[in-house]
């Protein structure tokens, strides 16, 4: 193995707290203290916002170009900052942190990688498309599936800010079986993956040169580095996001249709609610408002169950992102798992609310 000059471990070490103060500035400024505000918010007045899925109508507009256009713009405005910052965050990753560290801590097998993704994600609070770059950045850092994974979903499912809202919007109740429900695909899907993924655990020891080398071991010039690392980011993740998000805008009609007070009790509809909340795409917490005016117009516990659980984890969006980072079958393992777990959360919701 090639000796290692210790300059370079300090501009490793550099470079990774410029990675970590980059990423505490953004988060501050799109993520934590507007959080605050909306925390206040719900606290005294038990509600985040009107729901995203109507746009401010009684009802969900008919599937034309004007409702994917409408939706794409709304939908937008709220996660840019955050879509933005993501991208950004996912080209940085491949450039700043050291490759040694991450496949010591995030690159096995192991459930230890898998909760340390998990674990990664709480500070980062992104919906599933904010959050599919930087996961897909890991991969291309030799990262385990399952690590990645519980990275991607963690973001959503675990989001501390997400769950104070839902505590004073929709109710412990509804809290803890969200949180129980995004411990169990965080860490249970994630790990689950890591062996469906089929790929190989190597010991540090025997882990190729390339691999234990410092990031910066590539000696071109960094913004070289970066540029390729932020074009081949940008080329895989906006065409399908923008793309995906209109389709959904569009369909929105027929993914959540009227059922009518009662009907969102059936096993049908609560498959419906199931598949239509793992592929559409909304901002962060914006499940809570959708939820709670499904309640109110009568759909029982059992929609809002499956939405409480679906509409965060993963999206049509997000899951195109990462085509090229996770094998097939891990995506529809992804998929399968995040459907299957609406259906029993919905059931869970039928008898409890």
């Amino acid at each position: 193995m090639p000796s290692r000059r210790p300059n370079d471990g300090r501009k490793a070490l550099w470079l990774a707290v410029l990675f970590i103060l980059i990423a505490a500035a953004g988060l501050t400024y799109i993520k934590w203290w507007p959080y605050y505000g909306k925390a206040i918010k719900a606290i005294t007045e038990h509600t985040i916002g009107s729901s995203i899925l109507t746009g401010g109508q009684e009802a969900i507009p008919n599937p034309s170009w004007q409702s994917a256009w409408d939706y794409a713009v709304v939908y937008y405005k709220a996660v840019w900052k955050a879509a933005v910052f993501g991208i950004l965050l996912g080209s940085l990753v491949q450039v700043l942190l050291p490759a040694n560290w991450l496949m010591r801590v995030l690159g096995q097998r192991t459930f230890r990688s898998t909760v340390w993704g998990g674990v990664a994600s709480l500070p980062g609070m992104m919906c599933s498309c904010c959050a599919a770059p930087i996961a897909a950045g890991l991969r291309k850092k030799n990262v385990s599936v399952g690590a990645a994974l519980a990275f991607w979903l963690g973001n959503p499912l675990l989001n501390p800010a997400t769950l104070i809202f839902m505590f004073f919007v929709l109710g412990w109740d509804f809290t803890l079986l969200r949180l129980a429900f995004g411990l169990a695909i965080t860490f249970g899907v994630s790990y689950l993956a890591n062996r469906f993924a089929g790929e190989a655990s190597v010991s540090e020891d025997k882990l190729p040169a390339e691999a234990l080398a410092p990031a910066q071991a590539d000696h071109r010039p960094f913004l070289v580095r970066w540029g390729r690392s932020l074009g081949t980011m940008l080329l895989n993740v906006i065409p399908a996001y923008i793309l995906a998000v209109l389709l959904l805008g569009a369909a929105r009609a027929w993914l959540f249709p009227t059922l009518g007070e009662g009907a969102g009790t059936t096993v049908l509809a609560l498959l419906i609610f199931a598949i239509a909340g793992t592929l559409f795409v909304i901002p962060t917490a914006a499940e809570i408002p959708i939820v709670q005016s499904f309640l109110s117009l009568g759909y029982g516990g059992a929609a809002a169950g499956a939405l409480l659980v679906t509409l965060p984890t993963v999206s049509l969006p997000s899951l195109l992102m990462l085509r090229r980072a996770f094998p097939a079958r891990v995506l529809w393992l992804v998929f399968g798992s995040v459907v299957a777990s609406g259906l029993l959360s919905g059931l869970i919701g039928a008898f409890l609310f």
